[in-house]
């Protein structure tokens, strides 16, 4: 319940402090007096759109600030805890707007977001004004409005997790199908180009060794002729140096015979002659091992064409073509990889729609029970705001064909129908409410929603639009109605609503100096009487018109009595 309001420097208020109570209170002043300005104040609590232009001439910043009890809304107080915001029974919200930019959010002392200030008071305040009478009028708004009158929140919020599962996946499904159709030419020539690289069955340091061959094979001639002219020179031709040496041993030897003092033995010539009996061995199986094989040549000039050939498309070097069949490999992985998950996820959307589809027929199924009983609460509601022979329908635009179309609130399309004569076909709200008609339609809703609604406050801003009579009386006992469950703020220019206020404020504005201000005040009973006669008579007030006007309290009295 909202208890007190303070707003300073907003609008045309340069400091303003109210209390409210319980039941309905009634806010009545002369148009332009101000009143319009409160609820713009007040709608600054919900979260809405704060601007520069909302201070006061000549001031730097606006302030509004709320007193809420709490006491008996266990859900609020449990929200609160886990926001860290827990204020024990009372919750006093502020909202600061500056010049500067600088606008501010606080909640039981601690800076806040709009979208928590949104979320907290979306349970504290709803504002029923001219937004009200354009949520009746859209279709889109309705199927909220039946979910909230059945109580399916709940079955609601399953549905929504499925179906934001199964967009989801869907979502992912198309995206891999569209990858695996832009994949498709490119995989084919990426798998050629693999089968390429890997036929040709690459090693690393391979075209080193084939050129190192190749040079072998072309010299091969001579480095034969190298090698056996060596050879022969060390070993194997008349006077050799090998033949050369052993004569020089065997002289060696005869000398020592002789004179032993000779400083060098054979022994000392042995190395140096199996030394090079060693090297004319080499080079004997050095000559052995070359080959002037032309067809072997032609082999490996035919490969080093293929290396060639694959360095000019894959990067210039063997290592380069070699990283290139990795990241094919990894590519085709990839791909492949595409095509498993997608047929992985095929037959777990086909599963997951099946449960869908479930959960929105069960859905549906509870709306049309739900549709039947708000029908009836509201023919009876607007009935008795004297439109007789009107008559409320809750109209299901069924699907064409099977299967069913889903969207975010379920398969149902629904609008609200009214028929305003009997024997008069339904048409849909949109089309056919006059505004009068349709200001009984958005309070005999608000009635009934009370029933169902956690709100703890209900701002009524002129819903006497379009009626007057008899017709407002009416209204204001169905305004004092909701206020039996729900605290209700009524702004009024109907002496025959206002008269039903369990508390009566008057919202003025005057002139001091150069400036106007707007301000409110609680009546007294005195006060609440000229208040009610001036609505009645206007500019001239008569003591006929303060004696109805006394009729009309006394009566509102004995009707809540």
């Amino acid at each position: 319940m909202l208890s007190e309001l303070r707003i300073r420097n907003f609008a045309l208020i340069d400091e303003l402090q109210v209390s409210f109570g319980a039941g309905l209170n009634v806010i009545t002043g002369e148009t332009g007096a101000g009143k319009s300005i409160i609820i713009g104040a007040i709608s600054l609590l919900l979260g809405d759109r704060a601007s520069t232009e909302m201070i006061r001439s000549a001031e730097e910043m606006a302030t509004v600030e709320a007193s809420f009890q709490i006491a008996e809304m266990g859900f609020l107080k449990e929200k609160l805890r886990e926001m860290d915001l827990e204020g024990g029974e009372e919750l006093i919200i502020k909202r600061t707007i500056s010049r500067s930019g600088k606008n501010k959010v606080n909640i039981n002392g601690s800076i806040a977001s709009l979208a928590i200030l949104s979320s907290l008071c979306e349970s504290l305040i709803n504002i029923c004004g001219q937004h009200e009478h354009q949520v009746m009028l859209n279709k889109e708004k309705h199927l909220d409005l039946l979910d909230d009158f059945g109580g399916l929140k709940e079955l609601r919020g399953a549905y929504e997790v499925l179906y934001e599962q199964y967009r989801s996946w869907q979502g992912k499904l198309v995206e891999l199908e569209e990858k695996c159709r832009r994949n498709m030419e490119e995989e084919e020539f990426r798998k050629y180009q693999l089968g390429e690289i890997t036929a040709a069955n690459l090693a690393e340091q391979e075209e080193e060794s084939l050129l190192e061959e190749k040079k072998m094979i072309t010299h091969a001639r001579k480095l034969l002729a190298y090698a056996e002219e060596a050879e022969a020179s060390l070993y194997s031709k008349e006077g050799s140096v090998l033949e050369e040496l052993r004569r020089a041993m065997a002289n060696i030897r005869e000398i020592r015979k002789i004179d032993e003092k000779l400083p060098l033995e054979e022994r000392d010539v042995e190395g140096t002659y199996y030394h090079l009996e060693d090297m004319a061995l080499t080079l004997r199986n050095y000559a052995k091992g070359l080959s002037c094989d032309e067809s072997r040549l032609a082999v490996i000039e035919e490969r080093l064409e293929l290396l060639g050939s694959l360095k000019r498309k894959y990067g210039g070097t063997l290592e380069a073509v070699l990283q290139k069949k990795l990241a094919l490999e990894n590519s085709l992985s990839v791909m492949t990889s595409l095509h498993e998950e997608r047929a992985r996820l095929g037959p777990a959307i086909d599963k997951i729609r099946c449960e869908l589809e479930e959960e929105a027929r069960h859905l549906s199924e509870k709306r049309k029970k739900s549709a039947l009983r708000l029908a009836a609460g509201m023919d009876a509601e607007i009935r008795s705001l004297r439109m007789e022979k009107a008559a409320f329908h809750v109209h299901f635009h069924e699907p064409d064909g099977e299967p069913p179309s889903f969207h975010s609130k379920g398969i149902d399309d629904v609008e609200f129908y009214l028929s305003t004569n009997i024997g008069e076909e339904a048409k849909p709200l949109a089309r056919i409410a006059s505004g009068g008609e349709l200001s009984r339609i958005v309070l005999a809703m608000k009635k009934i929603m009370a029933k169902t609604g956690q709100v703890g406050t209900i701002i009524f801003d002129e819903v006497d639009s379009g009626i007057g009579g008899a017709t407002a009386g009416i209204v204001g006992e169905k305004l004092k109605d909701v206020a039996g469950k729900y605290q209700v703020l009524c702004i009024t220019h109907l002496p025959q609503i206002a008269c039903f206020g369990s508390r009566h404020f008057l919202v003025s504005k005057e002139e001091k100096g150069e400036r106007t201000k707007t301000g409110i005040r609680f009546l007294s009973e005195e006060e609440r009487l000229e208040e009610i006669t001036r609505m009645l008579a206007g500019v001239e007030i008569t003591e006929k018109a303060r004696a109805h006007a006394r009729e009309m309290l006394a009566a509102s009295r004995l009707s809540q009595s």
